[in-house]
């Protein structure tokens, strides 16, 4: 009889952001306002391509979106540092955050608001792509991937700014 391993739990970390831990100022609005580093791992069987948004739950006027990447291919395993701003890198495609610009913006909570939670969410989809277009909302990215979706992970920082 062979002994099946249990399967891995998807995973999505960075080598800057700890889970529950601040988010270094470098990737928000007090710094240079770059993207982190991601990697995942573990996908499930079936997936077909990756989409990736980050927004702030705790944002006073409601979800705050600070990032939208979709159509990632299946074979992809991170997402580097300083991910260019633009709407099409390669097959992978971007969405406008609520800055109203393409690509990523940076944790930037009102100046004495307290911590903001920030919610790195990957999904893994059934689906090769998400027939958007580039520059679809983030919003409209959250929605069509929770229809083709075959399991998230989720990394949350967070991010206090200065008074």
């Amino acid at each position: 009889m062979v002994k099946l391993s249990p399967s891995m739990p998807f995973r999505l970390q960075s080598t800057a952001i700890l889970e529950g831990r601040p988010i270094p100022p470098i990737y928000t609005c007090e710094g240079k306002d770059i993207s982190p580093p991601l990697q995942w791992s573990d996908a499930p069987e079936g997936t077909l391509s990756f989409a990736l948004v980050c927004s702030d739950p705790d944002a006073p006027a409601g979800t705050w979106y600070h990032w939208a990447v979709f159509d990632i291919p299946a074979g992809a395993a991170s997402l580097p540092q300083a991910y260019a701003p633009e709407a099409k890198v390669g097959a992978t495609l971007q969405g406008l955050n609520d800055f109203k610009k393409l690509g990523y913006g940076g944790p930037c909570p009102p100046k004495g608001h307290g911590p903001h939670r920030y919610r790195f969410v990957l999904t893994a989809l059934g689906t090769a792509n998400l027939s958007l277009s580039p520059g679809a909302g983030a919003r409209d990215v959250e929605k069509a991937a929770a229809e083709h979706s075959l399991g998230q992970a989720v990394l949350v920082g967070t991010y206090s700014r200065s008074r």
